[in-house]
């Protein structure tokens, strides 16, 4: 069975530089994401993993200024190309995105994808604390539906009116774990798909979709409420937001390991909307392997989530 990974990390020591505020990972850590060769490779070959599909790791250019942006995401995805080109059966890739600048964000997509082989792109959260349904990124996502590619939204540390709101008070390491991988980003990603839904993107753009990582960034498990509380009357949506989720939106199992969150995933978007996704190298790949291995799901939908779905929807 072919496994294919589509939430795996890479760092960039020029956009941690360019960001200019505090990115730091343990010397390990460090070293697996700036590998974009032998080990990485070696890494995937002990879990068994034949393709991972890349992309930078958060906060990542959403972090930029548009100066700063346009020209080090170009030369960041065309150093990350040269990578894929020396491991054309192992490796994919998701474009980086000046989203600062939102048409340059559109253009550099287009780039990307047509003369790159990119498979979409990557947004990590918000961009100076503006989510996607800021009508000012809509080219972005116009241009994601015309190249019929995918937007992968994954997390990044909240804005700092929200952690001086929400996360303060604690001890300093323990607030940090709660505003970003403890809780805080998984609901915020979550915030930022709603709020792309209520805006009406998805009506003025019906094929566009979207993935999110970590089981559906609590969404699966609030959608009947959401709906309850959301109804069409009130949003003034063609269709309840569950609709959106189960058209517009693929989830992955990146970083979750358990199969409560997978079965309440199953059972709200179905086999055919889930993919595989470790989130190397902050989650060893023997263990995500592990995981997809070891579900008790049909040999059907086992296939579906571990590359069907990921050669469908990235056309891998």
């Amino acid at each position: 069975m072919r496994i294919i990974a589509v939430e795996e990390h890479y760092g960039s020591r020029r956009i941690v530089e360019a960001i200019g505020i505090p990115v730091r990972a343990a010397a390990e850590l460090e070293e697996k994401l700036t590998d974009l060769g032998e080990g990485r490779i070696a890494d995937m070959d002990a879990a068994g993993i034949d393709l991972q599909l890349l992309s930078l790791n958060s906060p990542g250019a959403q972090a930029l200024t548009s100066a700063e942006a346009v020209p080090l995401v170009r030369e960041e995805n065309d150093r990350l190309a040269e990578a894929v080109r020396a491991h054309p059966d192992r490796l994919a890739a998701l474009a980086s995105l000046p989203t600062a600048d939102p048409e340059a964000a559109a253009d550099e997509l287009e780039r990307a994808v047509s003369e790159l082989g990119f498979r979409g792109g990557i947004v990590n959260g918000h961009t100076g604390g503006r989510f996607l349904d800021d009508r000012a990124f809509w080219p972005l996502l116009e241009r994601a539906q015309a190249l019929e590619v995918p937007l992968y939204l994954h997390p990044a540390p909240p804005p700092p009116a929200v952690v001086e709101v929400y996360y303060r008070g604690l001890d300093p390491k323990v607030s940090g774990a709660l505003a970003t991988g403890g809780w805080g980003w998984h609901v915020e990603t979550g915030l930022q798909v709603l709020r792309l839904i209520l805006s009406g993107a998805f009506d003025r753009f019906p094929r566009l979709q979207l993935v999110i990582g970590h089981m559906g960034e609590a969404l699966p498990f609030m959608l009947a409420r959401i709906d309850q509380r959301l109804p069409p009357e009130l949003t003034g949506l063609e269709r309840p937001v569950s609709a959106y989720v189960r058209q517009n939106l693929h989830l992955t199992t990146s970083g979750f390991f358990t199969f409560p969150p997978l079965l309440d995933a199953l059972l709200e978007v179905g086999p055919g909307r889930i993919l595989f996704a470790v989130d190397y190298p902050f989650s060893p790949n023997q263990q995500g392997r592990a995981f997809l291995d070891s579900i008790p799901v049909s040999s059907a939908d086992r296939e579906k989530i571990a590359h069907r779905n990921a050669e469908r929807l990235f056309r891998l």
